[in-house]
């Protein structure tokens, strides 16, 4: 028995149940109870717990949420525990505790091992767990995408190694290809914005801009504007500080403070406080004296010529009308221009680019053509093996004279690939058409299974491949919704036979409605309603004995007391028990 076992959910507030704990384990287990009594809500608290999309109207009337719990047991070091304990997910006891919560405004939350996690974690971890199916996986089965998917798991690497290696030249081709059109198609856009790039480069060239220039001529400008008032006033400040030539008799700073430091020299010696003090009035005639030169120089050195305005406020002028097109200020300018001679690098070198692309492409067709033709080969192969393996499991299931066959083809195209010496279609999977033939009886024409078979039929077409992935590629748990549906008599007793050999290797869950796959389950869980339509803890039971024949007779006859229908429940029982 596989490590992982689905050992019981806990449902509360999701569609007509109220509270309920649905006991699991491993072996075989069927789900029954009368139509409408809730038993598919177990497929779908089941597929909330594995991620699925949360509907607000599962959410029972009058409940703010609904919450579906599990418990699965798990082997230590496995694949999806390590994944889980990566997310911060703690075993219990050997082990993981899942939670999904979705509320009636279709908020969604989920919680593995105690941790609040991703929806998105809890669907990476049901690829390893469980593989759910239903009635629409059986209309699943119908597109051919999902048979070349089924035909490709089958396979394992002998097709997984080269699909691997085909996706990768894939995307490198779509790439490619994206950007030689993008190029070629917007050869005329490209063109305009090469001349535009280009007439930008020579405007600003012509102006030849320095980093910060702009700044500087304001200060020029700012000064040359007001000249007369600036040397005025440098005039005036020297004057008051180191005096007037022509005003001996005026008294200026320089005067003053060196009168104040000759009047303390002169007593000096008598108490150091007041000889610091004139050595801090020294230190003031000298910072004057240096003022008062500065001054001086800044009133001959400054420069009033009109000319130089006038130079200044054309230069300034120019920078304007670059930074009205290309930039905030000058330093903009100069980053757009190198920016501009990049691209336009880049523009005028499409013609040589698009040579290199389109060689590069072809390259690329000829290797994923011959890609192809190898993934071609192996499905042809696995498609025999497959195909024969679910003939022979069909032959189990009351289908002895059908037959079951792939049909891999390719479609032409003149813009395709080369396969097989022909030009054909091709894809993110290859260039195959892969579709699932069925003849179900000898002289009857392999047919597409979505019209030569049946709703009985294609359930157990369904089951048949299921049965063969356990054998190459098994997951621990099975969950089946009736995919009994459309079947009866022999062929549902072949079905639950079946069902219950499935069971040796791994947990199967089955949601059915015919006794007769329900009398091979290992367990028997019965849902039913209360009076007030809803299912609480005492309407998920498990049934053994006399309890078991009655819901056995129920599902025969819809009478749990009819004497023969009771005899024909403790047959099938008796024919399961004895089968294994």
């Amino acid at each position: 028995m596989v490590g992982f076992v689905l050992e019981e959910m806990r449902i509360r507030s999701l569609g007509v149940i109220d509270d309920a704990v649905v006991e699991l384990s491993p072996g075989f287990t069927a789900v029954t109870g009368e139509t409408g009594a809730g038993k598919t809500m177990v497929v779908t608290s089941l597929g909330l717990l594995l991620g699925g999309r949360a509907d607000p109207a599962l959410v029972r009337i009058g409940a703010e949420k609904a919450v579906v719990e599990g418990r699965v047991a798990v082997p230590a070091g496995a694949a999806a525990v390590v994944r889980a304990e990566e997310a911060g997910a703690e075993l219990d006891d050997g082990a993981l505790l899942i939670s999904r919560t979705v509320s009636a405004e279709g908020r969604s939350r989920a919680h593995l091992g105690g941790r609040s996690v991703p929806v998105g974690l809890l669907g990476e971890l049901a690829d390893d767990l469980v593989a759910v199916h239903g009635q629409t996986d059986q209309q699943g089965l119908l597109k051919l995408n999902r048979q070349r998917q089924a035909l490709d798991r089958y396979a394992g690497d002998a097709v997984a190694g080269p699909l691997a290696k085909y996706a990768e030249a894939y995307r490198r081709l779509r790439a490619v290809s994206a950007e030689l059109e993008e190029i070629t198609t917007r050869a005329r856009e490209r063109a305009q914005e090469a001349d535009m790039l280009r007439y930008g480069l020579e405007e600003i060239a012509a102006v030849e801009p320095r980093a910060g220039e702009d700044g500087e001529l304001a200060e020029e400008a700012e000064r040359l504007g007001h000249a007369e008032a600036l040397s005025s006033a440098a005039t005036a400040g020297h004057a008051a500080l180191a005096g007037n030539p022509e005003d001996p008799e005026g008294i200026d700073a320089a005067t003053l403070v060196a009168g104040a430091q000759r009047a303390l020299e002169a007593v000096r010696a008598h108490d150091p406080a007041l000889a610091a003090l004139a050595d801090r009035i020294g230190e003031i005639g000298i910072l004057l004296g240096d003022v008062a030169g500065e001054l001086a120089g800044y009133a001959d050195d400054l420069d009033a010529d009109p000319l130089r305005l006038a130079a200044v406020e054309e230069r300034r002028s120019a920078l304007t009308a670059l930074t009205r097109k290309y930039g905030e200020d000058v330093n903009a300018v100069l980053a757009w221009a190198e920016q501009s001679a990049a691209r336009l690098t880049e523009l005028d070198g499409d013609d040589e680019r698009i040579g290199e692309l389109t060689a590069e492409r072809d390259a690329l067709r000829a290797e994923l053509g011959g890609l192809a033709q190898g993934l071609t080969d192996a499905r042809t192969e696995a498609a025999e093996r497959f195909a024969a393996a679910v003939t022979a499991e069909l032959a189990s299931l009351a289908m002895p004279h059908a037959r079951v066959s792939f049909a891999i083809r390719q479609t032409e195209d003149p813009e395709g690939v080369e396969v097989g010496g022909r030009t054909v279609a091709y894809g993110p999977s290859g260039a195959d058409e892969v579709e699932l033939l069925l003849a179900p009886h000898p002289g009857a024409p392999p047919r597409p299974i979505a019209k030569g078979a049946s709703g009985g039929e294609l359930s157990r077409v369904m089951l048949a491949v299921e049965v063969v992935f356990a054998g190459t590629d098994p997951v621990p748990t099975y969950l089946f919704d009736e995919v009994d549906a459309g079947v009866g008599g022999k062929a549902a007793v072949e079905i639950g036979r079946r069902l219950a050999r499935l069971a040796k290797t791994a947990q199967v869950v089955v949601v059915t409605h015919l006794p007769q796959v329900a009398a091979f389950a290992d367990r028997q869980l019965l849902v039913e309603k209360t009076d007030d339509g809803s299912v609480t803890r005492s309407g998920v039971k498990v049934l053994e004995g006399e309890d078991r024949i009655r819901e056995l007779s129920r599902m025969l006859a819809g009478q749990e007391d009819s004497e023969t229908a009771r005899a024909h429940a403790e047959e099938l029982l008796a024919t399961a028990r004895a089968d294994l």
